[in-house]
Formats: C-alpha cells, structure tokens, sequence
C-alpha cells in the first residue's frame, strides 16, 4: 500500500504556501530590509520633486486614445498606466514618450485582461478548477505572465477569484466556481504562477513576470439575480466565510494589485467602500500594493447615487482607498480642488503615488521599461506552451455521464460524424470573448481537427447541424434548417459525436443570461441524432453549469469539456479515445432547472431540512430540490472504491491538529485520476454552518488495483469560522468529517474540538 500525504489538506497546504509566500515577500519582494529601504528611498526622493499635477497623473490609468492624446499625457507626466494597447511596439513608443521626454522620467505600466492566457490560450478557469489541481493554474499563469511580459504587458488584471452560486452571471466563467476553499487554492496558484520566479520567489522584476491583479474586490460574484453589476447584499459573517477567503490567501501571496468592484455590497459601491478597502484589505490584512478601480467605476459612484458629481466621485473614491482611476478622469480633473477644499489630504494623494511607484521600481519598469522586440516570437507561443495547454484541458475535462461504457470510442472505428455549430470552429473553442487575450483563432484547433488528428485512419464528416441563411454554422441555433444533413451523417457514421452547449460570446463580462439551457434548437438537434437509433456521445462546450436534464436522460455519455483553449480540440480527442482518462470533478453545482438557482452544496443547514415525504420542509413543490450534478462530481473509464476512513484522535486540542486518512483504490482496468474530498461540518454553533464545507482535496493517479492512502490535515483554520462582527472564532463541540468522491461523500467520522 502507497501512502500519499494530502497537498491541499485543510489549511494546511494553503497555511504553508501562505507563510512561504510571507517569507518571499521579505526576502525577495524587498530583497532584503537594505533593498527595501532602498526603494521607499527612491521613492521618497522622486516624490520630492514631484508636481501635485504629476502625482495625480500618476494615479491615473487610460485606454488606447486618438494619435496624440495619450503621447501628449505621457510627456507632461500626467498618465500613470496604459491598458489594452498591445502590440510591442506600439508599447515602447509610447514608453520612450514618457521615460525618454518627459521632466521625471517615470515609466508607464502597460495592463491587459489575461484571463487564461496571452496567445497561448489554456481552458477558462472555471474548466482549470474541474482539475481539482491548483499546478494546472499556476502553469497557465506561468505561461501567460512569459508571455504577456515578453509583449510588454507588465500588469494583467488577473486572477478572477470571486466566488459565486448563480450560474445565470456570466463571469463564472473566468473563477474557480461557487467553493471558497478551492478558489483559495487556485487563487495563491495564480498569484504565484504569474508573479513568482522559477525558485517560488516572488520576482515582479523578471523579464517573464507581470503584476497580478486580483479581482473583483469584493462580492461581485453575488450580484441580485445574477445580473452583472448589480448590487450584493449580504451578512458580515457570509461576506467573510464564503466571498472574502481567496482573496486573503491571495494577498498573504504576495500579489501586487487589487482591482474594485463595479457592485455596491451593503449598499456601499466597492469602489468607494472604506470598510472594504481600507479597514480589511489594508489594516487587517496589511496588503502593501495599490487598488486599481474597474473601468469608469470611480465615474459610476454618480449612477450608484453615493455621489453628486466627478469631484464627489473622486472624493469618496480617494478617500475609501482606490489608488488608480481606470478610463474616467476624476482625479485628475477634481484632484487639486479636492485639496483646496480639505476634502481629500494630501497624504491620501502621497500614499496612493507610493503605493504606484513602489510597485513600478519593484516589477523592474524603471531599470527595464522597454521591450526586446527580438524576444517576442520566442515567448509567444511554442511548443512547451501548446503542450502545458494541453494537458492542462486534459485534466480539466469532466466525464458527467457514460451509460453502457460508450466511452472511450474505439481508434479504429470506420466513420465518425461530428455534428454541432461550434465542432468545426476555431474561435469557439478559445472561449470568453472580450477579455484581452491575443490569442488567435487560426492557432486553435478546432473539435473536429482534433478528432481527425487522433484517428487518421477514420473518415470523419463535419455538419453544423444550425446554419444560417448563407449555410454556414449559426452559432446560436436559431433553426433546424440544417437538421437533414446531420442526420444524414450521423446515419451513415459509426458513431456521431455531437458537440452542444451555449456559444463563447455568452460567457464573460455582461453576459448574464435568463436561462441556461442549451441554446437555441440544440436539444432539439440531440433529439434528431437520438432518433436514427445510432450510436452519438454529446461533448459540452459552456462558460457555466447549464440546466440540461433532458440532455442527461437521452444522452449515453456527456464530457464537459468547458472551453478548452487553443488545444481544446486534441485535449476533446485525447478524451474521447481515451488516450487521456478523465478526472476533473465540477468545481459548480449543475441544477435541474432555472428555479433551483441558487443551488449550492455549502448551503446553511435550515430548521427543516428538505424531505420528500414532508410537505413542510425546505423544498419545491412542483419541482426536485437535489441538483442534476452536484459540486465535485465527475466519473472516469475506471471505478474507484474508498475504505477504511481513519481520525487520528476523538479529541482536537483548539491550537492542535488532527489526521484524517482513507484508503482509495482503483477497482477498474484503466490507469485513472481520482479526486479524494474532505468535508466537515459543524453541528452545533453560535452561528448556523453550512451542511458541508470543503477542507481538503488530492488528485491521485492509480493503476488498475493500486491502492494507496490519502491523508488530510484539519486544524483551527479548518474548524473555525468568522462572526458577525468579522472575527475568527474556534468553538468546542463535535465535527463531523466526510470523505469521498464528491459534496455527497458517504463515509463519516467525528472529533471533538476542546
């Protein structure tokens, strides 16, 4: 028997990270306590001979303006940053505007949205956290710091680590899913991946690292009714377990930015929300970097109706503790009037400045701001990164269903039909439009290429399925008018796959959505495959958990394959012929229909419990309470068996620790993935607990008959939660531990914290 020690166990993987990554920020982020003082000294003497019209420059941040405008900003030193110019020379000309004519010579930081990658697109994040393997996000991040950094991006505003329970809001697809724990894990993984060198210590100022920038601070994630931008309305004690732990792991990371959110939360716009900005992110939490607002936000506080004008905008802004203004030009244009008045001081405007600064001398702008043209083509794309984007897809992909073994299909089958408007595309595949990414379609490879790259020998026949007036694939599916010739294919194919979901331009930033079914006729065009008696396998290509009971019921076998990325295709390929075998678990819970919505495993316990036979519980009448797919589900071509589930002691000391361990092993054929999950819950608290909370999960890789013994640590951090008032509070009483396969997992045992 192998024994595996659990890497994400409890806190404990992440109280290691953290405290690792609180020791790099004194050794490297600063060097050292001379380098450190170093910097501020830098600062402190540019500050010196710094106008009150170029520090406000300086925290203003712009987009791509007319010939001139920005160039004109840059030379008179009132513009701090620049986001969504690409291209590496069009950025050191401007660059050279601003280091070579300007009077100080303070470098521009260059910004742009690198989700999941720069050219080498990986899968959406929400597919990377299906890996249940926070090193898939830290690759990507990796990946797309080098090449952001080599194009002369120096700050990407990511990760995307809000959590959320409403898949109708658009932007789960660029998080981790509805799980604070999870997100936590990949959120310091991203941090890291983008920030740090490859000794795991922070170096903003390689050549190959960028500024992360964690959004959206904070709740944005919960918007009412899953409209973007809307407002959240929540208790302290549920902003705090469930909304704020990523983003205090990834602070305690070391990242370097933060970026407000366009949401009021209690009323409170979070751009202008001093409890958020000021008394958690940086008295409590003592992060040092500066706070980006998001586009026009400082602006918008006149929509939200907290401020009168741009000056109010500014004030409240300023004064909460957002650093840059990012588009709208409030402080700039009010900032000196402002001062005049006493409304703002002119210690809020100096320590926004050195926040800025330290953070340009510390990514290494003032001593590097240009970039080396003649490294572009050699941090853009290579082999090494389409291979990590593969196998990262690989490992994302979630087996929902697989009636009968349908799956994997044979390499030597004759004929293939492949049926679906996105199969054939390029640009669907990349996913989440509108964020950034310079990645290209003509770079993707497609479902269908994929398919025929696997199985050479095979003769593969495309059709769309939905068209449009001029025949060509309708992504939204408005018709059945090119129904007849799918099935036509699929009747004279071996096996049809077909490839369904929502189109990519429906995930992202204001994309919420009303229903989340599959689009247009795609059932429909299921439901004429199904209807030639022929063998078909359904691929899902979707930016968030969809309502597809019906999908379920017809279906054989169903692979969610999120958005994949530039080598989605091969990775779809490498599932289906099973030379990969799936392993991803849902890192969002699949509910049944739209009413359900919100429907999460981490639900508070209630007086009465959902009971079937009981009119008078908490449930629908007219409809199931249980989701189609709960929160880490997924099934692989081999079956696991877990035994033997151990507590090290009935006791827990509230300073201690205890061991959790159980025996999994592969009773199946096929080498595969499995993911063991931890779960507690508290029965008996001051404040009612959720019915289950993750504290630990590892993927393991088993041959057939391997058994191995996966343990987990659980320690304060686990047990404890906060109250009302925000505080961190352990409680004596019993724990109940779970563990298994997925939220549902059936094995229990208990402890008692004293």
């Amino acid at each position: 028997m192998d024994a595996a020690d659990c890497s994400w166990s409890g806190w404990v993987w992440l109280s290691w990270v953290l405290l690792a990554a609180r020791g790099v920020g004194v050794t490297t982020r600063s060097a050292s306590e001379t380098s450190a003082a170093s910097v501020a000294n830098k600062v402190n003497a540019l500050m010196a001979q710094m106008t009150i019209d170029e520090k406000l420059g300086q925290l203003q941040q712009q987009v791509p303006q007319p010939p001139g405008v920005l160039e004109t900003q840059a030379k008179n030193g009132m513009l701090g940053a620049v986001l969504d110019l690409t291209g590496a020379t069009n950025i050191n000309a401007l660059q050279h505007v601003a280091v070579d004519q300007s009077r100080l010579h303070i470098p521009l930081i260059f910004g742009l949205d690198t989700i999941h990658g720069y050219s080498t697109i990986f899968p959406i994040p929400l597919g990377e956290a299906s890996s249940f393997d926070p090193s898939i996000g830290r690759t990507d991040a990796s990946v797309g710091a080098d090449e952001s950094a080599h194009n002369g991006i120096k700050q990407v505003f990511a990760p995307m680590i809000d959590v959320s329970h409403d898949p109708r809001w658009g932007r789960v697809a660029e998080g981790a899913g509805e799980d604070p724990f999870l997100g936590s894990a990949f959120a310091v993984a991203r941090v890291m991946g983008s920030q740090d060198n490859a000794a795991g210590k922070q170096d903003m100022a390689s050549a190959d690292k960028v500024i992360a920038t964690l959004k959206h601070f904070v709740a944005y994630g919960q918007p009412e009714g899953g409209r973007d931008y809307n407002t959240a309305d929540m208790s302290i004690q549920r902003l705090w377990n469930l909304y704020l732990p990523p983003f205090k792991a990834a602070v305690d990371a070391g990242v370097g930015s933060v970026m407000s959110a366009f949401d009021a939360l209690n009323g409170v716009p979070s751009t202008a929300n001093p409890y958020t900005e000021t008394q958690i992110l940086r008295t409590q939490w003592g992060f040092q970097g500066f706070i980006d607002s998001d586009y026009t936000a400082v602006q918008e506080l006149i929509a939200h109706g907290l401020a009168a004008d741009g000056a109010d905008a500014a004030r409240l802004a300023l004064n909460a503790g957002t650093d840059m203004e990012m588009v709208s030009t409030n402080y700039v244009t009010f900032g000196k009037q402002l001062l005049a008045q006493r409304l703002i001081s002119q210690q809020t405007i100096d320590n926004a400045v050195r926040r800025i600064l330290t953070i340009k001398y510390e990514a290494g702008l003032f001593d590097h701001p240009y970039v080396d043209v003649s490294q572009v083509a050699a941090h853009t794309l290579t082999a090494a990164d389409r291979a990590a984007a593969r196998s990262a897809a690989d490992r994302s992909m979630v087996l929902l269903k697989n009636a009968g073994n349908a799956l994997p299909l044979s390499s030597t089958l004759p004929s293939i039909a492949v049926v679906g408007p996105a199969a054939n595309s390029q640009q669907e595949i990349l996913g989440t439009p509108g964020i950034g990414a310079q990645g290209q379609a003509a770079d993707a490879v497609s479902v269908v290429a994929g398919i025929k790259a696997a199985v050479p020998g095979t003769t593969v026949t495309y059709a769309p399925g939905c068209i449009d007036g001029t025949g060509a694939a309708d992504q939204t599916c408005a018709s059945n008018a090119g129904f007849h010739a799918a099935v036509t294919a699929a009747q004279s194919a071996a096996v049809t796959v077909v490839v369904v979901g929502e189109p990519a331009a429906m995930s992202g930033e204001a994309e919420s959505r009303s229903n989340i079914d599959l689009i247009g006729q795609e059932q429909h065009l299921v439901d004429a495959i199904k209807a030639t008696g022929r063998p078909f396998v359904v691929v899902l290509m979707n930016g968030r958990p969809l309502t597809i009971p019906a999908l379920d019921a017809e279906s054989p076998a169903i692979l969610e394959a999120w958005f994949p990325g530039t080598e989605g295709g091969n990775a779809v390929a490498d599932i289906l012929f099973g030379k990969a075998n799936p392993g991803g678990k849902l890192p969002d819970t699949f509910p049944q229909n739209l009413g359900q919505i919100p429907l999460y495993y981490n639900h508070d316990s209630t007086g009465r419990p959902p009971d079937p036979n009981n009119k008078y519980t908490s449930k629908y009448n007219d409809g199931p309470f249980t989701p189609l797919y709960p929160f880490g589900y997924g099934l692989s071509y081999t079956t696991f068996g877990f035994s033997n589930p151990v507590i090290s002691s009935t006791t827990m000391r509230s300073t201690g620790s205890v061991t959790v361990s159980v025996n999994v092993q592969n009773t199946g054929a096929r080498t595969g993935d499995e993911v063991v999950q931890l779960y507690i819950h508290d029965p008996v608290a001051s404040i009612v607990q959720p019915v289950r909370r993750l504290q630990g999960f590892q993927r393991v890789t088993l041959t057939p008959g391997q058994t191995t013994t996966v343990k987990f640590t659980l320690n304060r951090n686990s047990v404890g939660f906060f109250d009302n008032n925000g505080k961190f509070v352990v409680e004596p009483g019993t724990i109940e531990a779970y563990v298994g396969d997925s939220s549902t997992a059936p094995l229990v045992g208990s402890f008692s914290v004293v």
